[in-house]
């Protein structure tokens, strides 16, 4: 599978509707520093810096749809406090979040408040009520869920455990979900999973899955039997098992398991990395990935979160960046040509993103160079750089020019932040390229006049922007050169 095909996935993401069903709670980071032990037991003292709230267990499933750019539709229930207040808050900064929030007096909205110093958990507390829902308020619920199914792709029912999806509320969901042919994702708390029967996929995590089979849950082997085993049951076609520092495991009902190793670099904090895996999965599968390449997409985006402090989210830009990352860009010059590049563009007007160009030889790097590039990059979602090849420098500059080939130059500039793609030209001037990846913005120093910049006339034609600009005085390639050999000499 090639990073190619995930990448077109990603472009199907803000089409995708998702239906989240299940627990949700409140997370409260309280932040600080420990500096000394208590006189009066052999506990650390706290001193409190800092604290936030976030929407978590399914309400942080919904946050993550909507952090990829997709629309969550959530049904949850809350409690008549000061918590459940909070929540609302957190989840009316996403306008891709419409959460119907039934309020029942009788339970306290779920907290879990986690003390965290110097970037240590110290201790979590948990305010809750785990008993199913009383029989008046799981019908409100159950009667706002299945009027949602109409307007959802694919249901999430999101169990922790605090009594929404009890199995009564649980095995109605997923009738009323099949009835309507809509494919459900469990991510299972219960210590059995027989009240899921008839989900499409379930995300048990290791230990969830060790716990619901009976059996040592750590190898490829052991993972695959117990899964297995699930699958003989009937309960569902699919079982994707996230393993932490392992990666995911997809068993399917027919053809064979795939295991996917972890993409983290260095892990900070797990919390919520679940709620990425399942609301990835489901918004990939959404927009017609295949499960496999859905879950790759959930394992980078999982590899992004625990890299982060706190409930986190990973987004769209990031896991293509991190894609990116992982395609050795180096000095393959294939990754330079007008058809790759053509691509890249293509998906990321997909995505609603807009495209900055500029052009130049690039030949040494120096401040001008990247204040150029850093306004460049400023002016759109994208820059895409224009790189004379070598025949074009030598005929531009002369004799001894470039003095880093193609390759080497073409480098340099992909590992700039600034700079999302490079593209190659033979000829003197950029224009085919302008009028190949029809820009939104093009940028050229302030040293030409907007009449002057090749290409202007192309863009300016298609609603664009021509942005010269500004300059940093005493600083050029050519300048640069002649003071190396003047030193050279000396």
């Amino acid at each position: 599978m090639s990073n190619e095909e995930l990448l077109d996935a990603l472009t199907a993401f803000p089409r995708a509707r998702i239906l989240v069903f299940g627990d949700v709670m409140l997370d409260r980071f309280i932040c600080g520093s420990v500096e000394r032990m208590s006189p009066e037991a052999p506990v650390p003292v706290m001193t409190i810096e800092s604290g936030a709230d976030m929407p978590g267990g399914a309400a942080n499933v919904a946050r993550n749809v909507a952090a990829l750019g997709a629309r969550a539709l959530l049904i949850g229930v809350i409690g008549n406090d000061a918590a459940a207040g909070s929540l609302r808050d957190q989840l009316d900064k996403s306008s891709a979040i419409h959460a119907q929030l039934i309020c029942d007096a009788s339970r306290p909205t779920t907290i879990k408040t986690r003390y965290v110093a110097d970037r240590q958990q110290m201790l979590r507390t948990d305010v809750e009520s785990r008993s199913p829902l009383c029989g008046p308020v799981a019908q409100r619920a159950l009667a706002r869920y299945r009027a949602a199914l109409a307007e959802a792709d694919i249901v999430i029912l999101s169990d922790y455990g605090k009594g929404v999806l009890s199995d009564a509320v649980t095995v109605s969901a997923i009738e009323a979900a099949r009835a309507a042919g809509k494919p459900v994702l469990v991510d299972p708390k219960s210590r059995s999973f027989d009240k899921y029967a008839g989900a499409t996929i379930l995300t048990p995590n290791r230990h969830e899955l060790q716990i619901a089979c009976g059996q040592e849950c750590s190898s490829d082997e052991q993972v695959l039997a117990a899964s297995r085993a699930i699958l003989a049951q009937g309960i569902c076609s699919s079982v994707v098992v996230t393993r932490g520092s392992e990666g995911i495991s997809i068993v399917p009902t027919n053809g064979d398991a795939v295991h996917i190793r972890t993409v983290a670099s260095e892990v900070y904090d797990v919390t919520g990395a679940g709620d990425t895996v399942v609301a990835t999965l489901a918004v990939g599968l959404a927009g017609g990935a295949r499960v496999d390449l859905a879950a790759r997409l959930a394992n980078t985006a999982a590899g992004i979160v625990v890299e982060k402090y706190g409930t986190a989210t990973a987004t769209v830009d990031e896991i293509v960046t991190r894609l990116n990352s992982h395609e050795a860009y180096g000095a393959c010059e294939s990754r330079y040509t007008l058809e790759a590049v053509k691509r890249l563009v293509t998906r990321w007007r997909r995505l609603g993103l807009s495209i900055a160009f500029t052009n130049g030889c690039f030949d040494l790097l120096h401040p001008g160079h990247i204040s150029l590039l850093n306004q460049a990059r400023q002016t759109a979602d994208r820059l895409v750089v224009g790189l004379n090849s070598d025949a074009s420098v030598r005929r531009l500059k002369g004799a001894g020019r470039p003095v880093q080939p193609a390759a080497s130059r073409a480098m340099v500039l992909t590992s700039l932040k600034a700079v999302d793609a490079v593209v190659l030209f033979e000829e003197d001037t950029p224009r085919p390229l302008i009028a190949a990846l029809e820009p939104d913005v093009l940028v050229k120093g302030a040293d030409y006049r907007v009449e002057s910049v090749v290409g202007a006339d192309l863009v300016l034609e298609r609603g664009g922007r021509v942005v010269l600009a500004e300059l940093l005085p005493t600083h050029s390639t050519t300048s640069t050169i002649h003071r190396m050999a003047a030193v050279g000499k000396a």
